[in-house]
């Protein structure tokens, strides 16, 4: 028998984790489709039709509406001795690479917004240790150095409020990688020995240019200058209940982990964002991979005898299914039902 399907707007992209044949975890699928997740290739997933989309559509089509694997594992699954005789051709007419904003229904939170009012008293700006602890900040890179090598005082001040020491940490993210040379490669392993358990990922990306990324140092420098001022002063309130530093740990900074110490309301959440990863790709530049969308017929052929298709027939009918997505999203129909044998 042949079952051909019309779809429109079939999403051929995924943005969950894990696979549909397992069993759900507790906490359900996690989702990857975030802006922070498609920075990474492998979570950016192209779909194709496969047999599992085959046995899927059969299974809703009869009125089976559990998950593909939960049928699979029923000793009375419809189609036991019958997927080995399921063949299909996918043919899609029309394929659209489009921009679509995806929604994150669990509430992830924006990484550099906050909200409720901010508070400029708090401890870390208004102790005895302040000055000297964030007067780190606003060295320069060479007086950073000898701050770090020749253990020198820090006299230099920079204003105690949170939005101004975010925004110095968030001008640092843009200032040029130094060459790993002289003083910065002097201080640079006295940090690597002083913090060993650190791998210092930001540095590694610049490795074969053999260069230094700023923050990163700087980063490093206000955990180096938490553990010399703790011989003078008390710096439990400069502390997380970890030991750290909120926000900010020796490799960068995290604006939203950092302001709401500092602020009356929680982090700000965000439940969307455009389904989007970029590529760079030498001598190319920079590639955007957007969702794509796919347009066409599905021709399912299952090699069975004329008296069983009837059968599967009178199942699809009865059943009365209209319509139905195919893979994710997108709409599919059944558009002919044919009983007769396949031809060999």
């Amino acid at each position: 028998m042949k079952i051909t399907i019309e779809y429109e707007a079939s999403w051929r992209n995924s943005f969950l984790d894990g696979n549909n044949n397992e069993a759900l975890p507790k906490t359900g699928r996690k989702f990857i489709g975030s802006m922070t997740a498609l920075k990474k290739s492998e979570n950016f997933i192209q779909r194709e039709v496969t047999l599992d989309t085959v046995m899927g559509i059969l299974n809703r089509l009869i009125g089976d509406q559990r998950k593909l694997y939960q049928a699979r594992n029923d000793e009375a699954y419809f189609f036991k001795d019958k997927e080995c005789l399921v063949d299909y051709k996918d043919e899609p007419k029309f394929i659209n690479s489009e921009m679509t904003y995806i929604r994150n229904i669990t509430g992830s939170t924006d990484q550099n917004s906050y909200t409720g009012m901010i508070r400029t008293n708090d401890p870390m700006f208004s102790s005895d240790y302040s000055p000297e602890f964030w007067g780190v900040l606003a060295l320069g890179f060479d007086a950073l150095c000898d701050f770090i090598i020749a253990d020198e005082k820090v006299s230099t001040t920079i204003t105690l409020n949170p939005l101004d020491i975010a925004s110095r940490l968030e001008d640092l993210a843009k200032e040029k990688p130094v060459e790993n040379t002289g003083k910065a490669s002097q201080a640079m392993n006295i940090l690597v020995g002083l913090f060993p358990d650190q791998k210092f990922p930001d540095n590694d990306q610049y490795l074969s240019k053999e260069l230094i990324v700023r923050r990163m140092i700087y980063c490093s420098a206000l955990y180096l200058q938490l553990d010399r001022l703790s011989s003078d002063f008390d710096m439990s309130s400069a502390k997380t209940k970890a030991g750290g530093i909120s926000g900010i740990s020796k490799r960068g900074f995290t604006k939203k982990d950092f302001m709401v110490r500092f602020t009356t309301g929680d982090k700000k959440k965000i439940w969307g964002n455009p389904y989007i990863h970029e590529e760079f790709i030498k001598g190319v530049g920079k590639i955007k991979h957007l969702m794509t969308k796919a347009s066409g017929t599905l021709e399912i052929n299952i090699d069975i005898d004329r008296s069983k298709a009837k059968e599967v027939k009178n199942m699809i009918e009865c059943a009365g299914v209209s319509s139905f997505y195919l893979g994710k999203k997108g709409l599919a129909y059944v558009s002919n039902i044919s009983t007769r044998e396949v031809c060999r």
